[in-house]
């Protein structure tokens, strides 16, 4: 029996190529901002460990539940979708969409503090990537949120894999990020 080609494993990824394409792109930047985070800090343990200390690690625990739980909500929308369940599954897309935005409150509120007490990007190189790549991750969280709108409307089971497969990618990024920025000592 051989190996079925490779057009046919591709034909069996859920959604459109395509977004699989911008996932795999989008985790390999957030790779490189990692490991660039994670070299530096190796050139400043102690100053990277007190400047972490500043941190909120309940809140990016909090937001690490939130964004788990809202990608539990995308994939119950998904599944409801394919059931032909149109109606259960917007509404498991909206609370996945009001999760994402409980995420960006929590991530304000603590951005927010840190600029009260004088943290910025330039404090410390740690704050520089901290910004930069929590930014950048609530950015993703931005345009997933408005992917899972136009999903909830435009509801088709192909978009809906698709558009739940980028919020999986947003949860996965941050539950990468929660550890490396948050706990790793």
């Amino acid at each position: 029996m051989s190996a079925p080609a490779p057009e046919s494993r591709l034909a069996e990824l859920p959604g459109d190529l395509m977004i699989w394409v911008l996932i795999v792109s989008e985790l390999l930047v957030f790779g490189a901002g990692i490991v660039a985070f994670l070299a530096v800090r190796t050139t400043d343990v102690v100053g990277f460990a007190e400047a972490q200390d500043l941190l909120d690690r309940t809140a990016g625990g909090i937001n690490t539940a939130v964004l788990v739980t809202s990608g539990l909500c995308a994939a119950l929308a998904s599944r409801l979708r394919l059931a032909e369940r149109r109606l259960a599954a917007r509404l498991w897309l909206g609370a996945a969409g009001l999760l994402g935005g409980l995420f960006l409150w929590v991530k304000a509120v603590e951005y927010e503090a840190k600029v009260s007490a004088g943290i910025g990007t330039e404090t410390h190189p740690f704050f520089t990537f901290y910004y930069l790549l929590t930014g950048f991750h609530a950015a993703h969280v931005v345009a997933g949120i408005i992917i899972l709108a136009l999903i909830a409307w435009r509801d088709s089971p192909r978009n809906l894999e698709s558009g739940t497969a980028f919020w999986h990618m947003v949860d996965l990024v941050w539950i990468l990020l929660f550890p490396v920025i948050y706990l790793l000592r």
